[in-house]
């Protein structure tokens, strides 16, 4: 049911009943950095959560929040991720939560709560409970961008989208937001998503449909191959469309999983485009391999060379370092079968190690879209991921970025 859906201004307001906010508290130097985020009525929820063994006190506040499968607000902070703070850390997530709850009058375990900034630093709960009763004070219709703009770090921009479809003879629609610049990979990394919906829908398929489409888009990304503490994604539905409510996977189902993929494959690769000193943005295509999972292996591998990150910032189509990630893989591949294609332009074949392409390469990477194909020419599976280059202005933006 792929493209029965369009997309449509409003974000995470789009969808009816939502509301959104976005405030300055003084917790970054300049700029909004608290959100928040507020259903009508009780919602559905489904969530995805960094793997990182380290979380930091909002991610196991939200898991735990997220077990009914209900919640009706999540607030957010940016400039401090109140990770690694120990009993003072959790102390302050659950703080964040509870004026949250007093400020909308609502049930404390209906709140989730996301951090994202700098590790290892105290909340200043003082700016934080200050901006939480301002953004409440100032939640609205058309606050998507607002809240899109306060979640934000190293981010250049803010992401945000929304689309519709029709589901049962109702209009339906789905909004999202997300940051994410570097710490991008593997799970999600230091990036945060949020997702609304106006759908009815079960619960279990909810959480089953959000996995889909996490699973081919936001953990499809690399941009330096760190992993945060800190990462999340969640969705609420609040049943206000008006549909039937899905109970099962069939075509209405279908139809939901195709927009929500949509949404977050758009917005996980303005994240990659957005990369710190990101100058290109870089899809990876696995295809010949025996299984899907080997095919993904190797694109991870190759996104993940910082030999290839930086051959591809200096437009240097050095195929001899992508053969060299290849193998390091892990994965058993035969050389003799191996094909390398970057932007359409055969690299290396099955009958050749080197193929004279010097006079084709003149300004084949100058562009900021770049495209590498690998066929291991061994099988029918295949996989994908998104990455970009690695330049000087990463090592700047990480070398400047401490506590």
């Amino acid at each position: 049911m792929a493209g029965d859906y369009q997309e449509v201004p409003g974000g995470v307001t789009a969808p009816q009943g939502f509301l959104a906010a976005g405030v300055e508290a003084g917790i970054k130097s300049e700029g909004r950095d608290i959100a928040l985020l507020y259903s009508n009525n009780l919602a559905k929820v489904a969530a995805v959560f960094t793997t990182n063994q380290c979380s930091a006190a909002p991610v196991k506040l939200s898991r735990k929040n997220c077990k009914d499968g209900l919640a009706q607000a999540i607030v957010i902070n940016s400039g401090n991720a109140n990770a690694c703070t120990g009993e003072q850390g959790w102390s302050d997530a659950e703080r964040m939560k509870d004026l949250t709850a007093d400020e909308l009058n609502l049930e404390k375990n209906q709140i989730l709560v996301a951090s994202t900034g700098i590790i290892g630093q105290f909340l200043e709960m003082d700016k934080v409970e200050k901006g939480i009763k301002k953004a409440a004070a100032n939640l609205n219709e058309t606050g998507s961008n607002y809240a899109a703009e306060a979640i934000m770090t190293t981010d250049t921009y803010s992401k945000e989208l929304a689309v519709e479809i029709e589901i049962g003879g109702e209009k339906v629609t789905i909004g999202g937001i997300a940051k994410g610049s570097g710490m991008i990979e593997p799970n999600m990394a230091t990036m945060l998503s949020f997702l609304t919906t106006d759908l009815a829908i079960d619960t279990q398929l909810l959480d089953q449909a959000l996995r889909e489409a996490v699973n081919n888009s936001f953990n499809k990304i690399i941009v330096d191959g760190d992993q945060s503490t800190n990462d999340m994604v969640a969705i609420l539905a609040n049943e206000q469309a008006g549909n039937s409510q899905i109970q099962e996977q069939d075509q209405d189902y279908e139809k939901f999983v195709a927009a929500l993929k949509h949404i977050t494959k758009v917005l996980a690769h303005q994240i990659v485009l957005d990369g710190e000193g990101a100058t290109k943005f870089v899809e990876i295509e696995v295809v010949g391999a025996r299984k899907k999972f080997e095919a993904e292996v190797i694109a991870r591998k190759i996104a993940n060379s910082n030999l290839v990150k930086t051959a591809l910032f200096g437009e240097d189509p050095n195929w001899g370092r992508i053969v060299a990630a290849i193998g390091a893989s892990g994965i058993d591949i035969d050389l003799a079968k191996l094909e390398i294609r970057m932007n359409d332009l055969l690299l290396l074949d099955q009958d050749e190690t080197v193929l004279d392409y010097e006079e084709k390469l003149e300004g084949l990477l100058a562009t900021d879209k770049i495209k590498l194909k690998v066929n291991l020419n061994l099988g029918e599976a295949s996989d994908q991921v998104w990455t970009c280059d690695l330049s000087y202005e990463y090592v700047e933006i990480n070398g400047e970025y401490h506590t």
